[in-house]
Formats: C-alpha cells, structure tokens, sequence
C-alpha cells in the first residue's frame, strides 16, 4: 500500500491516447495534466466535450430513483408495523426477501447486461422495479410485502452493474472513479429525499400512496434515458474529440469472458469479498436507521425528516470525495494501488467511531458518528466499485460487477437476519453497530491480501 510515483511518460496519437497514471497497473506510470490536454488537443485539433457528463447525470438519476424505491419501507416500518401488527422478525423476512432476489438477480443481470447492452438491458431493469415499487401499494399481509420486495430486488438489481458499465464505456479510466463517486452519490440523494417526501406523503395521503408516486418515477426517468442514451460510437451529440477522449485508454478485445474463466480471478474475489463485508453495513443503514432514531430518541414521521437527511448528506458528500480524492492522488503520480487503497483505508478508519453511536445520549452526536460512518461507506463504494474497471476489461465490467454485488447482497440477506433476531430477543443496537466499525478494515486486509498490487486480471492469456 506504499504511495509509488514514476515518472510521466505521455504517448498519444489520433487513434489511441495513453491517459495519466492509468499506465500499466503494476508500474503506476502518471502523466500530467497538461500533457494529456495537449495530446487530446493535437489529436483531435478541438476542445474536448462534456457529453459524457450528461450521461453520468442520468447515471446518477437512475441511482437516486433506485435508492428512494428501496428506502421507502425502511422509513415506513414504525407505521407499517404499528398498523399491520409486524414483528421484529416479520420485517426482517420482508427485509430478507428484497436482499434474497437482489443476489440472484445480480448473479445474472451482469451478464445480461454484457449481452445486451446499456440501453435495452437498464430500460429493462427500470420498468420491472418501478412496477414492483407501485405494487406495495395493493399488499397488506406480510407474504404480499414478500412478494412486492422479491420483485424489487429482482430489478433493482440491474442498477449498478449497468451504471458501472456504462461509465467504463463512457469515461477513460483517469476520470472513472470520480465518475462512479458521482452517480454513486445518487444514493444518499435517495435517501435524502425519501425522509423529505414519503412523510408528507403518507401524512396527507396514506402510506399505499408513498409507494405509488415514487415508484412512478422511473418511468419518468425512462423517458430521458431512452432520448438521450447511445454508445459513445453512434451518439450524433458527441464531438470527434470527446470520443478521442472518452477512448484514450489501450484498445481492448470484444470477445466474451466466460463466467467460469471470472471466478477463478483473485482480482474476482477481491471485489466479492469487499462486497460480502462491507455491504451489509449500508443495508442495514436504509432498513433499520429510521427505526433506530425512533426507538433511541422517539422520532417519528413528522421529526425524523432532519436526521436522516443530515446523515445521508454526509453519504453523498464522501461519495463524491472518495472517488475525486482517489483520482486526484493518482493524477499526483501515486500508482493506481496506491491511491485507491489509501483511499479506501482513510475511509475504513473513519468508520470506527460509530461503535459508540449506539450509547450516544445526544440525538445529534449519534447522528454525527452515523453520518461520518455513512460519508466513509460511500467514499470506500466509490472506490471498491471502480476497482473492477481497474482489473478488467470493459467487456467483462457488468458481469464481474453483478458477481460482486451479489455477494454484497448475500451479506444483506445475512444482516437482515441478525438484526431482525437481535432485536427481536435483546432490543440491543449495540452489537450492529460493533459490526458496523470493525467490517471495513477487515475488508481492507481481504482486498490486500488477494490483490497486494492490483494488477490487472491477464484474461486474454486466458481465453
């Protein structure tokens, strides 16, 4: 994890741009900016667009939509348990079966995604879960909210693996992380939303109607994604020079990798792994921090609004800052390994106060502690997820993605069941929350030790 810098070492011609620091992985070879401004310029004889912002901006859309769809129950569940008459262990089923469909779908939505494409593949993803997210509405038995969750997890699988292959195919590897960080900052956006406007939403018009106008909003999104999405080739919006940009990285080969060849990469199980441990941390923030405030310091829907809304703002500040810190250590000459694991072990760290936010007596202390934990996961996210388009091909991005994100949801269907009978026979929150500090540096050692420095999956000797 030793910050190594090498000398810059620049070569562009029209049809192929080396881009800074993103030079063979185990060097850690840099160039500096201005030198890639002046290849771009050379190359292409203009200014480099920004198109491929916009479609990070719908990446980032998409994840929002995402997040509100899958945030809405946790928020609900004082309500929904108090009216429908739910256990602690009724809600960590209905927890678990959202979990339980979000890893078979990402064991193959991957692949999918690979085989279709983008477009087709995260049009698709989208109008399944938004139709699973209206049909809470017409559920009132615990197996219906099952039901409705299975069918949610099912597709918002498709998310992530499509969001980050399409910024593989629409960024160079220089600009990824701080482009992943953004989309990925969607999330928080989510999940600040969500407490602004179900509350008001349930309180004049019932929780059935929460479900029912944000569910909806996909189909809205599916609009803009549908006009304004094509591969970088055949967008008529994107400038010659901006492609030059966007392809500035070595060609790769376009044939397939086989899931069998994928899983027997160390680089494969790194990403996995760091998904099985630190995952369930964010999936126990959306499904049980509401009930947490509501149970530690009685808040309910008219008061909980301000303390979620700081915490995941907090989430969305750090998403953004672990990909731009990251990119802007390795733009300083740090080698690829080097400053993403820094990055990442800065943000482990930051995670370990919230062991004692579960014995916080002051709601805003607690909020303070969770709220740095949650900015910590988000900027390790940013990081983790573009760790795969560091060791793979683009053409093997979505499915190494959805293998990863399936073991992250096979550790949220293990959390949901511990914490549904932890509190259901101690009402403690302290032993989450001592899972919650701890499971990041543990996560960091795996990561390390299966990929000590980062290099690249050598698929091609393989295929």
């Amino acid at each position: 994890m030793t910050a190594s810098k090498t000398p810059s070492s620049p070569h562009a011609n029209e049809a192929n741009l080396s881009t800074p620091a993103e030079m063979p992985l185990e060097t850690g070879a840099s160039a500096t900016g201005a030198a890639i401004e002046t290849a771009e310029s050379a190359a292409t004889g203009g200014h480099v667009g920004r198109f491929r912002w916009t479609i990070c901006a719908l990446l980032f859309l998409a994840t929002t939509i995402n997040y509100i769809d899958r945030q809405v129950l946790g928020l609900l569940k004082p309500t929904l348990q108090a009216e429908l008459g739910w256990s602690e262990i009724d809600y960590s089923n209905i927890a678990f079966a959202f979990t339980t469909a979000y890893a078979i779908g990402l064991l193959l939505v991957g692949r999918l995604m690979d085989r279709l494409g983008t477009r087709r593949g995260f049009s698709l993803a989208i109008i399944l879960w938004s139709i699973a997210a209206m049909a809470h509405a017409g559920v009132s038995s615990v197996a219906g909210f099952f039901a409705a969750r299975f069918a949610l997890g099912l597709g918002e699988a498709g998310n992530f693996p499509a969001a980050v292959k399409t910024v593989a195919e629409w960024f160079p590897k220089k600009e990824r992380a701080f482009a992943i960080g953004i989309f990925n900052s969607g999330s928080n956006v989510g999940a600040i939303l969500t407490p602004l406007v179900v509350p008001a939403i349930t309180l004049a018009y019932g929780w059935r109607a929460s479900f029912l106008i944000t569910g909806a909003l996909g189909f809205l999104w599916l609009v803009a994604w549908l006009a304004f999405y094509r591969r970088p080739e055949e967008h008529p919006r994107l400038s010659r020079a901006e492609l030059a940009h966007i392809r500035s990285d070595p060609a790769e080969p376009t044939t397939k990798v086989a899931w069998a060849r994928l899983i027997t990469y160390r680089q494969t199980w790194a990403f996995a792994l760091g998904k099985f441990i630190t995952d369930p941390v964010w999936w126990f923030y959306l499904f049980w921090l509401p009930d947490f405030l509501n149970k530690n310091y009685k808040l309910d829907l008219k008061n909980i609004g301000l303390p979620l809304i700081v915490i995941f703002l907090a989430a969305d500040v750090g998403s953004i800052f672990g990909g731009w810190l990251s990119s802007a250590l390795i733009k300083r000459g740090y080698s690829i390994n080097a400053g993403r694991k820094l990055t990442m072990l800065i943000c482990a760290l930051c995670v370990v106060p919230i062991i004692f936010a579960s014995q916080a007596a002051n709601l805003w202390t607690a909020v303070a502690l969770i709220g740095l934990a949650t900015a910590a996961h988000q900027g390790w996210s940013a990081n983790l997820f573009t760790l795969v388009s560091d060791m793979f091909p683009r053409r093997a991005v979505g499915s190494v993605v959805g293998m990863g994100g399936m073991a992250g949801a096979i550790g949220g269907m293990l959390i949901a069941k511990v914490a549904g009978y932890l509190l259901e026979f101690t009402g403690s929150y302290v032993p989450l929350f001592i899972i919650a500090g701890s499971a990041y540096l543990v996560a960091l050692l795996v990561i390390h030790a299966l990929v000590p420095r980062m290099e690249a999956a050598n698929v091609e000797s393989a295929a």
